[in-house]
């Protein structure tokens, strides 16, 4: 990679390996679609003259496909190396802390799979003690189920905590009220540029033609209400209310040196159509942050199932993916304690409260709590390549249910 004139601090994670894409608004400005580098953003549709990049979301340039997504990175790294252009390009630079972030793309479809074989152990063995604790098609297909694309927010939006039926099991009857067991989900989710035709499944090795990137999420997720919805037709209200996405999408192109293989799968070995070449399993190294203290850093290398995996049995039954779609990982959770990617693990649902370094404990969210994740990967010559983060902070449910519930 050559080096550009801009001065770039080594430890922003967002140098020329990187160029991750987002959408910003100048102070005063329209939303645009911007490269961060460094501690500043680059204006594209400014520096490039393409009205393409003028609008609030990055949904147009993904639609371009990979040879206009390789052309613009291309175009983007010759600016910020060529010291000749360095006078017409810092005209076009905003610092990162005086511009407004939004969400980057519009979300066409959101499909959340529960890739983490140590995720799905957890909770089996928590919901399901006296059976195994992974159900019988877990090792042989990537479970998800379909969220509600009109709830995905941009990082920073608050969350208000939702309301819903809920029953404990020593209670008769359900009662409504707002959630007592408030949780997240640490994840990593995909965006989908390039669109398939309906009725031809994507096959694993044709991932990044399809798939532009990678961006943080935080699936915010009412327990207790999922708990009593979720049999027989699974997540629903308990999911719906709000899931959060971190404002910079980090491009396929830069993550060629965090590639690993995914764990072992050999019993069962996948069936054909879920078998890969060469694995797109991510070596992420992620971090969860409640109220300024780090409580867990969950490894996404760890992921049983890869996401070229997770888009080729999306696609099986010849279901299409758009521009703007969104999948995402499910929970990332390790082996250790410390590497747990929820609250409902990392408190052992509730039975083992997580105790802070300022003595305060929680087993669910309070309302207040702020939560912030963040993640990087390895890139080229020792490079980190960062994500920025994901955050929210929990308000009160509203409305007379809240008041009564």
């Amino acid at each position: 990679m050559s080096e550009t004139w801009l001065p770039v601090p080594r430890e922003s994670g967002f140098g020329m390996e990187n160029l991750p894409y987002g959408v910003f608004s100048p102070e005063g400005g329209d939303a645009r679609v911007g490269v961060a580098v460094g501690e500043q953003v680059l204006d594209l549709a400014a520096v490039l003259g393409d009205a393409e990049f003028a609008r609030p979301s990055l949904n147009a340039f993904l639609a371009g496909g990979r040879l206009r997504w390789d052309a613009v990175r291309t175009s983007v790294t010759g600016l910020l190396t060529d010291p000749g252009r360095r006078d017409a390009v810092e005209r076009c630079l905003h610092p990162l802390g005086a511009v407004t972030m939004h969400l980057p793309f519009e979300v066409a479809d959101y499909v959340d799979f529960y890739a983490s074989e140590q995720h799905a152990t957890n909770l089996g063995r928590m919901f399901r003690p006296d059976s195994a604790a992974l159900l019988p098609n877990w090792k042989h297909l990537p479970v998800g189920y379909h969220g509600r694309a009109g709830t995905v927010v941009a990082s920073g939006t608050p969350v208000v905590r939702p309301c819903g039926q809920r029953k404990a099991p020593a209670e008769q009857v359900p009662t409504f009220g707002p959630s007592r067991r408030l949780d997240i989900e640490c994840e990593v989710g995909f965006v989908v540029g390039s669109g398939s035709t309906l009725g031809e499944p994507v096959p694993t090795g044709d991932f990044a033609e399809h798939v532009f990137g990678v961006c943080l999420v935080n699936d915010w997720s009412a327990r207790d209400i999922q708990a009593w919805e979720y049999v027989p037709l699974g997540p629903f209200l308990g999911k719906s209310f709000a899931t959060s996405v971190s404002p910079w999408v980090v491009p396929l192109a830069a993550l060629e040196h965090a590639r690993v293989p995914t764990p072992a799968q050999e019993d069962p070995r996948p069936l054909p159509y879920l078998r890969e070449d060469r694995s797109w399993a991510l070596d992420l190294r992620l971090e969860i942050e409640l109220n300024g203290e780090i409580v867990s850093r969950p490894p996404y290398a760890a992921m049983y199932w890869s996401p070229a995996q997770m888009l080729a049995h999306l696609t099986a039954n010849g279901a299409s993916v758009r521009t703007g779609d969104l999948f995402a990982s499910g929970t990332v959770s390790g082996d250790e304690p410390g590497q747990r990617g929820s609250l409902i693990e990392m408190s052992w649902g509730g039975a083992e409260p997580l105790t802070m370094a300022n003595g305060v404990t929680r087993t669910f969210l309070e309302d207040g709590d702020t939560v912030t994740i963040r993640a990087w990967a390895p890139g080229a010559g020792g490079a980190r390549i960062g994500f920025g983060e994901v955050t929210g902070t929990v308000e009160p449910a509203r409305g007379a249910s809240a008041e009564h519930g």
